[in-house]
């Protein structure tokens, strides 16, 4: 703002004017919201796919197998650790955290939810999941299982990362005569397996004793995902209604869930 007054007006105020003058009209920092860059074509494929499911109702949601994969990490990632010191100890060995290499501190996780249950949470043991693994080890293992839980009218919701969009991976759901929900890319405030990731990242982060390594790691996860009660995934489920209408007073754009 400071910059644009000085190119457009030809004004040169400092920006503690400019921060008091937008705090005396009421409007106060916050951190921004955090949401996919959508494009216009992703923003008419999330309008429409909410335009579809606008009449759906909690008994049309409760047949659908929400899933995903997340990635937790031994060491806060939210890029809000903080360290406490004295005056002229900012360059002491103890306030400087190590760089983890990728993965090497951090372990993959799949799963998935329903109104009335949730599958094993699957740890992902390969460097990258590629297609034959996402078929082999989530789709045969733990999606296929559960379907006859569901029912006859079973749908399976899975987005658009590479593996799950793979010819080997669509064959192999036709094949099964698994339905699979047609789902809008960068879509994930309309998954709401995605707060449940975010209720087990904080859980692991105030374990005690925090996990050590990637093995402690895995079972404090399991743990913490076992004990999730199943009302909070309903409740999460049900909010399914209220992010489509979102979605579309949004006109396919970004929503706050």
């Amino acid at each position: 703002m400071q910059n644009e007054l000085e190119t457009a007006r030809n004004v040169h105020v400092s920006a503690l004017t400019v921060r008091r003058r937008l705090r005396e009209a009421g409007l106060i920092s916050r951190r921004p919201i955090k949401a996919p860059e959508l494009t216009r074509a992703h923003k008419v494929a999330r309008l429409r796919f909410a335009r579809t499911h606008e009449n759906w109702t909690i008994d049309d949601w409760r047949k659908v197998l929400f899933s995903d994969e997340t990635r937790i990490s031994l060491k806060s990632s939210d890029g809000r650790q903080r360290v406490y010191r004295r005056r002229g100890e900012r360059e002491a060995a103890f306030n400087f955290v190590p760089h983890e290499p990728f993965g090497r501190g951090s372990k993959m996780f799949w799963a998935g939810i329903s109104f009335n249950g949730r599958t094993e949470l699957v740890s992902i043991h390969a460097r990258a999941m590629n297609a034959e693994f996402y078929v082999e080890n989530i789709l045969q293992e733990h999606v296929m299982p559960y379907a006859p839980f569901i029912g006859p009218d079973f749908v399976f919701m899975q987005d658009n990362a590479r593996p799950h969009v793979a010819r080997v991976c669509i064959e192999y759901l036709n094949e099964v005569r698994i339905e699979v929900m047609n789902w809008p890319a960068r879509s994930p405030d309309l998954n709401p397996i995605e707060h449940l990731w975010d209720t087990i990242k904080r859980a692991v982060r105030r374990y005690l004793p925090a996990p050590q390594n990637l093995q402690q790691l895995e079972y404090v996860a399991r743990h913490e995902w076992e004990n999730v009660p199943q009302p909070v995934i309903e409740n999460l489920i049900r909010s399914m209604p209220r992010r489509i209408q979102a979605v579309i007073r949004a006109g396919g754009g970004n929503t706050t869930y």
